[in-house]
């Protein structure tokens, strides 16, 4: 039970759950009333018929006790308001005299009591087409001998007032429950309003807008004590966030002097005669050389994104001409890899060297992972101008299509050291391509590799 109302609440929110557990509360709780109540109306009306009868027995077993013919009369005759029917049984259990409502009926109870014993019982009669009746019997002795007063008493009374509460409780059980579980809803989503709030201000906060701050509500309860401690939490996340920025953009830029100093120099030992085997270390050095001052760039620019987003110089860019120069810069560098263009005309409104870097970015990525074919495509329409990578290599997994956007992160870590991949090339460009209003996914390929697809604002006009 308890497994099967957390599945079925889990699909809500807490102003839900909260109306939901309410009125599953007051349910419970007027169902246990209405039930107590049912009950102890019965037990009074049946309790308030037990002493009418006995009232009447009394009058009756008197009149018989005093041998007064004409009293008896009397109090066998009914009142207005009396519902009670009675009659006089003699030792042989045949009736002596009766009310006119059972007047020639045999005896309606087989109770036959002691003198001044009293005994109760409930019962259908026939008389009443089998109607219970609650009946007391009391012993009497007479002149004539030992007798028995029967007085009953319908429970019609009765059963009609326990169906006029089950009745009111049908109808006001459900419209309780109902109010308390709309009047709940109402007030907890009142209650939550700063939650919400807090929520879609969180919603907004990134990395880049650390300095923004939670609503905190007037109000000195939980809720403002949550909103407070959310906000000192992002000035502790905003410290570290800008402390680590500088050390990356501290470090990056004091590395890039001795960097230098030390490419230079191994420029001039590939220049001097050395013997072979010194001559490949020394390619090896220049090769990790050049492929850490890419790393350093890298974060030097990943540092700037992050304190103040790309600086962009917007004008016009003719996307066709970036893509031929980064094809033949490609074809180049890897003789072995077939590079295929598809190419439209495309105008845009950015920044030429950025947008240059995105797509070097993309091919060099493309370029480590083909097997030996890496196409390019650039088209337009709508006003949206299209630019696709693809390869043929293996590829990129579907759950792992979004976490290729997260710095330093590498499918093949082995591969991408050995192959100069330092997982900043992706992150760098989804976020120049967001700067220039557009989006970069990645999809799968027509060759089962990776297509990796930029759209971007074309140029007005």
């Amino acid at each position: 039970m308890t497994r099967w109302w957390g599945r079925l609440t889990g699909r809500f929110g807490v102003r839900m759950r909260s109306a939901l557990a309410a009125a599953a509360v007051v349910a419970v709780a007027a169902l246990a009333s209405g039930a107590t109540l049912v009950v102890a109306a019965r037990f009074i009306l049946t309790d308030n018929i037990d002493q009418a009868i006995g009232q009447r027995a009394t009058q009756v077993a008197a009149a018989l006790g005093t041998g007064d013919g004409a009293g008896l009369a009397a109090t066998l005759r009914p009142t207005a308001r009396d519902r009670t029917v009675v009659q006089v049984v003699d030792g042989g259990g045949r009736v002596v005299a009766a009310s006119a409502a059972v007047a020639g009926v045999g005896a309606i109870s087989p109770l036959r009591p002691q003198p001044g014993q009293t005994l109760r019982e409930q019962r259908g009669l026939e008389l009443a087409r089998d109607d219970h009746f609650r009946i007391v019997a009391v012993g009497v002795s007479t002149p004539d001998g030992p007798r028995t007063v029967l007085v009953a008493q319908s429970l019609d009374e009765v059963n009609d007032g326990t169906e006029a509460v089950i009745g009111a409780l049908a109808v006001g059980m459900p419209l309780l429950t109902l109010v308390v579980g709309a009047a709940t809803f109402l007030f907890v989503g009142r209650t939550l309003r700063p939650v919400d709030a807090m929520r879609r201000q969180a919603d907004t906060i990134t990395a880049r807008n650390l300095h923004t701050r939670l609503p905190v509500p007037a109000t000195a309860d939980e809720i403002a004590a949550l909103a407070t401690t959310m906000n000192t939490m992002l000035d502790r996340i905003e410290s570290a966030s800008d402390a680590q920025r500088r050390f990356v953009a501290d470090a990056s830029h004091e590395l890039r002097s001795p960097l230098s100093t030390i490419h230079a120099g191994l420029d001039l030992l590939a220049a001097a005669d050395l013997p072979p085997a010194a001559g490949v270390h020394v390619t090896r050095m220049r090769h990790e050389s050049g492929r850490m001052a890419r790393l350093i760039a890298d974060l030097l620019l990943l540092a700037r994104i992050d304190e103040s987003g790309p600086q962009l110089r917007r004008e016009d860019v003719d996307l066709d001409d970036i893509v031929y120069t980064e094809r033949d810069r490609l074809s180049a560098g890897h003789p072995g890899l077939r590079v295929e263009a598809r190419v439209s005309p495309v105008r845009v409104d950015g920044d030429p060297h950025h947008l240059q870097r995105v797509l070097r970015n993309l091919l060099d990525n493309a370029a480590r992972h083909a097997r030996g074919r890496v196409e390019i495509g650039l088209s337009a329409a709508g006003g949206t101008a299209e630019l696709t990578v693809a390869d043929d290599g293996p590829g990129i997994p579907a759950a792992e299509r979004e976490r290729v956007f997260g710095r330093f992160v590498r499918l093949d870590d082995d591969r991408s050291r050995q192959a100069g991949g330092t997982g900043l090339g992706l992150p760098i460009a989804r976020d120049v391509v967001a700067a220039h209003g557009g989006t970069l996914t990645v999809e799968e390929g027509p060759d089962g590799g990776a297509l990796l697809r930029i759209r971007l604002p074309m140029a007005p006009g």
